[in-house]
């Protein structure tokens, strides 16, 4: 393997890589500048909401001379937390020309505009005694998620080596939990969450963006986006050995990318009307959107957006609750990272099958426990224990591998469009569970949790029958196994440019990402 000067022999294309510094830094830069935002955002309206609903009816008192209705404060705070995933729902139609024009590391550099400027708004809101600035920034923010929750898990699939591919997939999930659990704690009472310090708290979203802007652009951009889409091949070379280290064989991972050009060059790109309409892709977009939705319509947001209003109903003392609330918060980040280390060895289907199945009957239990309280105080523990139980069995599937498997569905030529679709799926429902969820909840009041549960048994049942495992498999070995359930057959070799398969065959060769 020490031929300098000379032809490379064909080297093994599953070498390994290691967590060399740069890699380890690139990915803390880009990760606590995204995917933070997500997190942080979800999560810091919820403790504080009685401060915010206060300020917006004593704004309205000295403009109208009249307070809110109660119906009209429900409906205006349903609005401020449904406008940050419809600001996602935005960010994700717009990320798929961003990534391609200028790159997976300069999109999230953009990207901080839509972090920085709500930051400055809200942190103002209060002086300038406008709450419009709270629900216009809640879009802004939420354009910035968007754009990072599609654009960091391409980022760091592209920068990661083949055999930590699923590590650092799920990083994005783990920045998420991070930034959830930093809300939860700056918003207690104590701290942050006062009619004082909620402006600095809000504000405090333009701090992980203002880090990445100075820090990641002494970083490497994609590898991957460099040499296939910009054609720069030394740059690409130079970028892998600084994230790979100096014994990594570079020139095999570079091979493997000119093969997936080749191929890509072949076969063309797909746009999401095509992936609408191409046969051989209907299960794997299928399933993305199957994934993307369930993790969203098995009701975490629900617990993210109204947990105090839950534990309250469930007989925790309202002063107490935004401690159990941080309590929650930590039980998330502890078992999404136990799911980082556990999917490379567990595999993706165990761990996303025994977490729906996990949210699924800590639903069910929930709704017993809130009807029946109310005989049996002593059920209201039972409550409480529901809502740690239904995060653990999210924490450890349904948030964190998702990011994974959706990379690993589908290849580079349809991985812009089928991100552009997972994002829209991600967003649309989270805006339907924040927004719907409040009245479903004053409609059937705990009956709403068994909806939940339905949806967590649907999808479970189709990952099991549709979904196979990832783990350890080759991108053409996942997509002969689709194959098979699209109806198409893999071409051995060159297939041309015909209509029938997209998937191609890679007899010596995968891609790396």
């Amino acid at each position: 393997m020490e031929n300098k000067g000379t032809e490379t022999p064909l080297p093994k294309p599953h070498t390994k890589g290691g967590l060399q510094p740069t890699l380890i830094l690139t990915t803390l830069s880009a990760a606590f500048g995204s995917a933070f935002q997500y997190g942080y955002n979800i999560s810091v309206i919820n403790t504080p909401h009685k401060v915010f609903k206060s300020f917006y009816n004593d704004t309205h008192f000295e403009r109208y001379g009249t307070f809110m209705d109660e119906n009209s404060l429900l409906l205006l705070w349903s609005c401020t937390v449904s406008m940050f995933p419809l600001g996602g729902l935005l960010g994700s139609l717009i990320v798929g020309p961003m990534v391609d024009k200028w790159g997976r590391k300069g999109t999230l550099l953009i990207n901080n505009v839509f972090a920085i400027t709500p930051a400055i708004l809200m942190g103002v809101s209060k002086v300038a005694r406008a709450f419009e600035l709270i629900i216009l920034s809640r879009v802004l923010v939420g354009i910035c998620a968007g754009i990072s929750y599609s654009a960091l898990p391409m980022y760091l699939g592209e920068l990661a080596p083949k055999n930590l591919r699923g590590t650092l997939g799920t990083m994005t999930e783990v920045f998420v939990i991070i930034g959830v659990l930093l809300a939860q704690i700056f918003s207690l009472q104590a701290i942050l969450g006062n009619t004082t310090g909620w402006p600095i708290l809000l504000a405090l979203t333009g701090v992980p963006a203002l880090i990445q802007l100075l820090s990641l652009p002494f970083f490497p951009e994609s590898p991957r986006y460099t040499l296939i889409e910009k054609g720069d091949e030394e740059t690409a070379r130079q970028a892998l050995r600084r994230l790979r280290g100096s014994s990594y064989d570079v020139e095999a991972e570079l091979e493997e990318m000119r093969e997936e050009e080749r191929k890509e060059q072949a076969e063309g790109r797909l746009s999401v009307l095509n992936l609408f309409t191409f046969r051989p892709l209907r299960w794997q977009l299928i399933s993305i959107i199957v994934l993307m939705a369930g993790q969203q319509l098995s009701g975490i947001n629900a617990i993210n957006y109204y947990a105090d209003t839950i534990y309250t109903s469930v007989g925790v003392d309202p002063t107490q609750s935004q401690y159990v609330t941080v309590g929650s918060g930590v039980i998330n980040l502890v078992m999404t990272i136990v799911s980082a280390v556990a999917v490379e060895r567990l595999g993706r289907r165990i761990l996303l099958l025994s977490g729906y199945g996990i949210c699924g009957l800590a639903c069910v239990v929930l709704t017993v426990a809130l009807l029946l309280q109310s005989t049996v105080p002593e059920l209201s523990y039972l409550g409480i224990i529901c809502v740690f139980a239904y995060i653990v069995g999210h924490s450890i599937g349904p948030s964190p591998v998702p990011s994974v498997v959706r990379t690993e569905i589908v290849l580079q030529s349809s991985r812009t469009a089928a991100f552009t679709v997972d994002g829209a799926v991600h967003w649309f429902t989270n805006f339907i569970v924040g927004l719907a969820f409040p009245s479903i909840q004053v409609a059937i009041g705990a009956y709403s949790f068994l909806i939940f549960a339905a949806l967590c048994l649907l999808t479970a049942v189709y990952v099991y029958m549709i979904i196979p495992e990832t783990k350890g498999k080759t991108f053409v070995e996942i997509n002969c196994a689709f194959a098979k359930r699209n109806g198409v057959e893999l071409p051995e070799a060159k297939g041309g440019a015909t209509a029938e398969p997209h998937t191609p065959s890679l007899p010596d060769k995968q891609t790396s990402f």
